[in-house]
């Protein structure tokens, strides 16, 4: 038996975020504030509510996995041969959140996905900061 878990590599982006766990979930979880920070799509926090991001180069297919409010948000992630999963924690903390994100599931013969992740995560990240300093 092999251990996929040894096989595969993740992406962790975390920041702490001067906003209440609430705020930053709005970001998360509307898909109008989804659309300004990450991409389009049809997102709801349901649990095994089918979804896609959409962008210029493509669709990624996603399905919710797990749903805390204020808390944890996870789902799947696939595109382009990619299958990983996506799961956002969010940490109450003296001054906001610690937002974490986190990819899981990247084998070794995705090094470009890994690549894209790894460059792309911080970008969404801060777009959302923008976002979260406009928002009420």
């Amino acid at each position: 038996m092999t251990n996929t878990a040894s096989e595969t590599r993740s992406v962790v982006v975390e920041r702490e975020l001067d906003h209440a766990p609430e705020k930053i979930w709005r970001a998360l979880t509307q898909p109008h504030l989804i659309a300004e920070w990450l991409m389009k799509s049809d997102f709801q926090p349901v649990i095994g509510h089918r979804f896609d991001f959409r962008a210029d180069w493509g669709t990624v297919d996603c399905r919710v996995t797990e749903v805390e409010p204020h808390r944890k948000l996870a789902y799947t992630w696939e595109a382009m041969g990619l299958e990983s999963v996506v799961t956002w924690t969010l940490t109450p903390s003296g001054t906001g959140t610690v937002l974490r994100m986190e990819q899981v599931g990247f084998r070794p013969d995705q090094q470009q996905a890994y690549q894209g992740a790894t460059f792309g995560w911080p970008r969404f990240f801060a777009a959302m900061e923008r976002l979260l300093q406009r928002l009420d």
